[in-house]
C-alpha cells in the first residue's frame, strides 16, 4: 500500500505518523512501530477543539465519506457484558440495534459511557480509533470503510487524525468487516 501521505487530504497537513509519536495516544503509536502497513498511515495535527465530525470536516475540507468514527459499545445478555468497538463512515449511520447487536449475541446495545470508553481505551474521548484497542475486543468494520481508498480515523488523541488506506483497517487483529453496519442517512445519498 502507497503512504497517503504524500497527497493528502483535505486542508490537512498530513506526515508520516511513525515520525510523529506525539500526536497520537501511546497504544497506538505501538501498534503502528509493529504493524506491518505503519508505514502507509499518516498523521496530521488538527486544533483538538475541533476535532468531532461534524465540526473537523469543515473547518479541515473533509467531507463525510472519508471520515469514519470509531464508537465504543457494550453488548448486554443474560447478566454478561461485552465490550466491542464498530467503526463506519460519518456519511452513514451505524446498524447499532441491527447488525451491531446481532454480531454480539446481545439482547441489548448501548454507546459505552465516556469516562468507562476513556478508561478501557487509554484514549481521549473525541479521538477514539480502531488501532490500539483491547485485544478482547471486537472491532466490527463497516464494508463500506475498506472500500474508502483514503480513511480519516481518530488518532486516539483530540489534536490529530490518522489517514490511511481503508483497506488496512480490515487488516488490523480482532477487525471483522461487517457489509451493511453503515447505513446511508436519509437525504444523504452516501453509499453505506
Amino acid at each position: 500500500m502507497t503512504a497517503p501521505f504524500v497527497d493528502g487530504i483535505g486542508a490537512l497537513d498530513v506526515a508520516p505518523a511513525l515520525d510523529h509519536p506525539e500526536l497520537m495516544a501511546p497504544s497506538v503509536h505501538q501498534v503502528l512501530a509493529t504493524w506491518p502497513l505503519g508505514a502507509a498511515v499518516g498523521v496530521a495535527p488538527i486544533d483538538p477543539d475541533v476535532s468531532d465530525t461534524a465540526a473537523f470536516c469543515a473547518r479541515y475540507d473533509v467531507t463525510a465519506e472519508v471520515s469514519a468514527n470509531c464508537v465504543v459499545v457494550i453488548g448486554r445478555r443474560e447478566g454478561r457484558e461485552e465490550l466491542a468497538a464498530f467503526v463506519a463512515l460519518a456519511s452513514t449511520r451505524a446498524d447499532v440495534n441491527g447488525a451491531v447487536r446481532r454480531r454480539l449475541g446481545a439482547r441489548k446495545v448501548s454507546f459505552a459511557p465516556v469516562d468507562r470508553a476513556v478508561g478501557e481505551t487509554g484514549m481521549e474521548y473525541g479521538g477514539i480509533t480502531p488501532l490500539g484497542l483491547p485485544a478482547r475486543w471486537p472491532v466490527l468494520l463497516d464494508a463500506a470503510v475498506v472500500s474508502t481508498t483514503l480513511v480519516v480515523v481518530g488518532s486516539g488523541v483530540r489534536r490529530s487524525k490518522l489517514v490511511l488506506p481503508g483497506a488496512a483497517l480490515a487488516e488490523l487483529p480482532g477487525t471483522e468487516v461487517i457489509e451493511g453496519l453503515g447505513r446511508t442517512i436519509a437525504g444523504n445519498g452516501a453509499p453505506g
